[in-house]
């Protein structure tokens, strides 16, 4: 059985004629085998384990080719590839940056509209949108495999947009659910994998640092987003502020619409039914045998766990300066100052992790980073402002890099024709997880006093612990534990 699996072909062959030699093997027939093989595999004809056993081999085989020469076709630059990049960044600093913004908004709401309301009451907001981001982001990956981005991109652009209109009318928290959970959440997700997505038909090699730039796009949202919503809210008010916010979106967004493209439309062959139709984007969006996976499962719950630490401590970072006695203007000064260090940590670690560590080594030490500076300077020392402007400049380099390498991560251990089903499947397990976490620290963190706010640093750096055991379980199961680039 060794001999068999230790076989090697005398000659050096390519890739894609290895292939055709693999497809003739196949058809080829010998005496005494059923299914036919080259006469290598023909030494055993009666022993139909060496048989099954050959059969997986060539099949692998074919496998391992085909992901090969489709990685290999891949052009890792260009002008329409350079284009795409653009077109993703610039649709990434709406979707994004309004979720990097999301302190900049519950910190004013919560003094302001919601004054009345408890922490936990208005952290239902914020948990339901990214809830609704995590699950939009399934149903479209099945979408964006079979059919290309440009109607998700279109229909997701509409809801963003919408959504932010309603929220600037919004006075209840009933109202900002439906406008700004419901609405802005579903689209941001369904713009996400699109956006994502094509980045990984136009790069291969040089995806790390792709991604990296275009979710830079996030950060730089992040950074102009609630320094505009800080002086539009004392100029002309909340609603006139969000429905500024909402235009300079549009576009944004149509400009992403008309340059994030994939590099060749899918040609798929049309539904017999609508039933067929059905079962295709149901199973194709929630396919759950890829937790099967084992590494696909731990890096799914990596994410889920560091990303939505990660967001609750941007979510609160704003209110937990105003319980140490910055004024508003500092706290929202804040959430821009980690928000432009985010851009660098999405890019240097990015390309760090392509050129010398790779992917999972660079995810992993920054999850651990990002945990560590939570427990040795925010818990400790927040109430000194130099060390929150330094734990601030810190953990947005950190937490930028964990952000940026999420999806490269499960490129990395997926077939670039099924990374949109991949990359959305991984929400289902993050949605279910973003449910209750955003609410168990507004409740962890009860009247906003700094003991409280100490128990959520607490329980969002032990999610970050322990997506970073995920993160490093993932890499053994691939390479083991013998240090490599990964």
């Amino acid at each position: 059985m060794l001999r068999l699996l230790q076989l090697k072909p005398n000659v050096s062959i390519s890739r894609k004629n290895s292939f055709k030699i693999f497809q003739s093997t196949q058809s080829a027939q010998w005496p005494g085998s059923s299914s036919g093989f080259t006469d290598q595999y023909a030494l055993y004809p009666q022993d139909p384990s060496v048989e099954s056993t050959a059969r997986h081999y060539v099949q692998q085989s074919e496998r391992d080719l085909l992901d090969d020469d489709e990685e290999s076709d891949i052009p890792d630059g260009g002008l329409q590839a350079y284009l795409a990049l653009l077109g993703s960044f610039v649709g990434l600093l709406p979707i994004w940056g309004t979720m990097n913004s999301l302190g900049a908004i519950e910190g004013y709401i919560s003094q302001h509209q919601l004054a009345s309301s408890s922490s936990s009451g208005v952290s239902w907001i914020f948990s339901l949108y990214l809830t609704l981001f995590c699950a939009s982001c399934v149903f479209t990956g099945a979408y964006f495999d079979r059919n290309g981005g440009f109607l998700p991109l279109c229909v997701g652009s509409g809801l963003f947009v919408s959504g932010l209109v309603a929220t600037a009318n919004c006075q209840t928290i009933w109202q900002f659910v439906l406008a700004f959970s419901v609405l802005t959440g579903v689209a941001t997700g369904v713009l996400t994998t699109p956006l994502i997505g094509c980045i990984a038909t136009w790069f291969s090699r040089k995806r790390g640092m792709a991604a990296s730039v275009a979710a830079m796009g996030g950060s730089l949202g992040g950074v102009i987003f609630p320094l505009m919503l800080k002086n539009l809210y004392g100029e002309v008010g909340f609603p006139w502020a969000i429905r500024i916010l909402a235009l300079v979106c549009l576009v944004l967004l149509v400009f992403a619409c008309t340059f994030a493209r994939e590099r060749s439309k899918p040609v798929a062959k049309p539904f017999n039914s609508r039933t067929d139709m059905f079962r295709f984007y149901v199973t194709g969006a929630l396919n759950v045998r890829y937790f099967l996976d084992r590494k696909y499962l731990l890096t799914t719950l990596a994410f889920s766990l560091s990303e939505n630490s990660i967001m609750a401590v941007n979510t609160y970072i704003a209110s937990y300066a105003i319980a140490r006695g910055h004024s508003e203007s500092e706290a929202f000064t804040i959430v821009t100052v980690s928000n432009a260090v985010q851009m660098i940590g999405r890019y240097i670690p990015g390309y760090i992790s392509d050129k010398y560590s790779g992917r999972f080594n660079t995810v992993i030490v920054m999850t651990f980073v990002t945990a560590v500076l939570n427990l040795v300077m925010l818990l400790p020392f927040g109430g000194v402002p130099g060390v929150l402007w330094a734990y601030v400049l810190l953990f947005g380099f950190a937490s930028g890099s964990v952000m940026a390498m999420t999806a490269v991560c499960i490129a990395q251990i997926s077939r670039t024709s099924d990374f949109g089903k991949r990359y959305s499947t991984s929400y289902v397990l993050s949605a279910f997880m973003t449910l209750p976490i955003i609410p168990i620290c507004g409740t962890l963190i009860g009247d906003r006093s700094v003991a409280e706010f100490n128990r959520f640093i607490l329980f969002a750096s032990g999610l970050t612990l322990a997506g970073a055991a995920c993160y490093l379980g993932a890499r053994v199961l691939a390479v083991g534990v013998k240090l490599k680039k990964f």
